[in-house]
């Protein structure tokens, strides 16, 4: 398959590693193997003991019955662990799908969603979060579109908008795809980074069509870990063995010690993640009550980004070019999800990290208003 071009990866392989301040990313401020081995009680001896022989194809049973345990039903039969979510999403969208099936997405949404059922031949069907209700979806518009669709690609909370839907929309939208007899994939990326409440309960818990995909790198601050997983029925992960064994074949046992651990000790990642990106999003708050003329901030549900429109600007993407060149400050234009007037706007760093990016990003924005 040739894929089409990714424009989010092609901008943070530009910018990601040569900026100050990143305000436009996704995921949490990344935790060190020291910051683990303190939190999670890891030994040199432990370390030590990892030899560095291959893992089985769906990974090890210490570390997928951690996972089953901490985000499954239990099971860790049902779980395979890979290289970030990204290769879970690859390997059970090119295992479940065939060409001409018909798959519905949101939008906007995160490339891999789309791409691949795209670049498979398939059918893509919209299910628009739209901006005029704060990118809140709407359960009438996903019925108008579901009918005959093999499956159903979401995340919740969503990436970019931060979005997510009710507890009883959850269970509505669980409704509606098993009335439709579609596949649910639910990625759950974002899980536990909610604004208020409790985590959405994953559908694998309630619908045997259902297929969960996690990763730690977003909430849990370990995107170089690469640790991502699978939790579906076991015949749809035996079917991505044909893929997997041609790619990556496995994790190794160092990692998958790690994850393992995490695994068992979510809590004490996330929670002070958490907390720190809570207190950044109260100060985006009032920096966009302050600058009502720069932005029009939607309210995230979840997640530690938001989608608001800068003022003035009908392609954000020159302006991004400049804070990141001149300024050294990243954030994620519109363009790479399909709407040019937006940015991606991440609140989940550091937090004098993130007041600097505020303070840079109405600066420019200021002066930009005030040339045009």
């Amino acid at each position: 398959m040739k894929f089409e071009p990714a424009p989010l990866e092609d901008w943070m392989r530009l910018y990601y590693f040569a900026v100050d301040d990143d305000i436009g990313s996704s995921g949490v401020e990344d935790y060190s193997l020291a910051d683990l081995r303190a939190l999670l009680g890891i030994t040199t001896d432990e370390l030590d003991a990892v030899v560095f022989r291959d893992s089985t194809s769906f990974g090890s049973e210490e570390v997928r019955t951690a996972i089953a345990e901490q985000w499954g039903t239990g099971d860790p039969d049902r779980v395979m662990v890979t290289h970030g979510g990204s290769e879970a999403i690859y390997l059970v969208l090119s295992t479940l799908l065939d060409p001409s099936d018909a798959v519905v997405v949101t939008e906007p949404t995160y490339h891999t969603h789309t791409s691949i059922a795209r670049t498979m031949g398939c059918e893509l069907r919209v299910w628009p979060l739209r901006p005029e209700n704060n990118f809140r979806p709407d359960l009438d518009d996903l019925r108008a579109v579901i009918d005959g669709a093999k499956a159903v690609v979401v995340n919740f909370p969503h990436n970019p908008t931060g979005a997510s839907l009710t507890p009883q929309q959850r269970d509505e939208l669980v409704a509606v795809c098993a009335e439709a007899g579609a596949h649910l994939v639910w990625d759950q990326a974002f899980r536990e980074m909610v604004v208020e409440g409790e985590p959405l309960v994953d559908p694998v818990h309630d619908y045997d069509k259902a297929i969960s995909i996690g990763t730690l790198s977003k909430g849990y601050g370990l995107p170089g870990l690469r640790v991502g997983w699978a939790i579906a029925p076991h015949e749809v992960l035996r079917g991505t063995l044909d893929l997997r064994d041609r790619m990556t074949l496995h994790l190794s046992p160092l990692v998958e010690l790690l994850a393992t651990r995490v695994a068992r000790h979510a809590d004490l990642l996330v929670g002070p993640r958490m907390a720190s990106a809570r207190g950044n999003l109260a100060l985006l708050r009032r920096w966009a009550a302050d600058h009502p003329d720069l932005v029009d901030l939607p309210e995230p549900m979840g997640g530690v980004t938001t989608f608001p429109r800068l003022l003035g600007h009908t392609d954000t993407t020159a302006f991004c070019h400049d804070l990141a060149r001149d300024h050294r400050t990243l954030l994620v234009p519109g363009s790479c999800f399909g709407d040019p007037t937006r940015v991606r706007l991440g609140y989940g760093g550091s937090p004098a990290s993130f007041a600097r990016g505020l303070e840079t990003l109405a600066l420019v924005g200021e002066k930009t208003r005030v040339q045009s």
